[in-house]
Formats: structure tokens, sequence, C-alpha cells
């Protein structure tokens, strides 16, 4: 389907070592001529890491989508009621924000535009990073799967030996997740295998 002239939040939370990737699909979206509305956590805005400076993400959001970044839980809010988006999309999710997500917890401005989305009855499609999916987050994680109007990008273990309870998006898998969830269907399969590297001796 077409995703020209279509509202996309796009939200990212603070697994740093994953917007990298990110990026690149947000900018698929944006060939795609989709309005692509970036949102980031204050984690995101506040937080230096060895995978860049919080600056440095947050003026490269703002080149790929000739948008100013929204900030703060008060910008996000009118993406409910007044300016509603199509959909909206957290990648990266952390563990930490999809536990909140999952308890109707909303103490950043990601989670507000996510709100907001699920009052107008829209999507809002996850992008799992977290290495507690299969701990104690497990809960959280099948609680959002069997939510109304929640979506995934497909997800599995990245590294099943070393973290056996993590669990990754690949992000190769966006820009299809959301054009399913435009359509108010999931991509499938949702949990997809992903090849250790012993098993390629």
């Amino acid at each position: 389907m077409s995703l020209k002239d279509k509202r996309i939040g796009f939200g990212l939370t603070g697994s740093h070592h994953t917007h990298s990737q990110v990026f690149p699909q947000i900018e698929k979206l944006v060939m795609e001529q989709a309005e692509v509305i970036p949102i980031v956590s204050y984690t995101v805005q506040n937080t230096d890491s060895k995978f860049g400076k919080a600056s440095e993400h947050i003026e490269k959001l703002e080149s790929i989508t000739g948008r100013k970044v929204i900030r703060t839980i008060q910008d996000a809010e009118p993406l409910g009621p007044k300016y509603p988006l199509d959909i909206m999309v957290i990648a990266p999710l952390t563990g930490n924000s999809l536990s909140k997500l999952a308890n109707a917890l909303t103490d950043n401005p990601v989670l507000m535009a996510s709100k907001s989305t699920m009052r107008n009855q829209n999507p809002v499609l996850l992008g799992v990073t977290t290495n507690d999916a299969l701990g104690l987050n497990g809960s959280n994680l099948i609680k959002l799967m069997n939510s109304k109007n929640i979506y995934f990008i497909p997800f599995g273990q990245d590294d099943p030996y070393h973290k056996p309870n993590s669990m990754t998006a690949n992000l190769d898998y966006l820009q299809k997740s959301v054009e399913y969830a435009l359509n108010g269907k999931q991509l499938q399969p949702i949990i997809i295998p992903y090849l250790p590297k012993n098993m390629l001796k």
C-alpha cells in the first residue's frame, strides 16, 4: 500500500545501540512520502553513550524528517485529539518502556504519543529490543500482544546462548509491518529465528 501523506509518529526509546539501525528505516518511510513525526524519550534526549551523543541523534532525526523532534509530554498530547496520527511506531522499544506501556504508565513523550494514538483507536507498532523479554518482562510482552490495536515488528532471540532472555525486532521488516498494521493486520510470523553463529559451523 502507499504510505504517501500517512502521518506516522516515530518514537525512539533508550536502546542506544539500535538507533543507527533505525535511521535508515525512517529514511525509507520519508522516501515513501510519509509524514514522519519524530518523538524521543527523555533518555534519548539526555544520554550520551559510546553509540553517539544525544544531540547528534536529535539532529539526525530532524535532518531526515524535516521536522522538529517532539521532546515533551505536553507537545506529544495533541497527537491525540487535535493532530491525530495514522499510526504510532516505537522502535526501539526498551524493556523499561514496554513494561510502562503494558501497565498504562505515561511518563515520557513517546508513551504519551502512543496513548494518544490508542485513544483514537489507531494502530501502535512496536519494535521490541529488550534483554528480559523471556524473563520478568515476558508477562508484559504477552499482555501487549493480546491488546487491541497493538502490533509488532517481527522479533526473535538475537543471542540465545549469551543472552537467553533477550529478544530484538528485525527492523528490516519495519516498513512492511507499518503497511500491515495500517490495514489492521499483524505481519506474520511474529517470532522469527536468528541463526546463532555457532550453528553456522
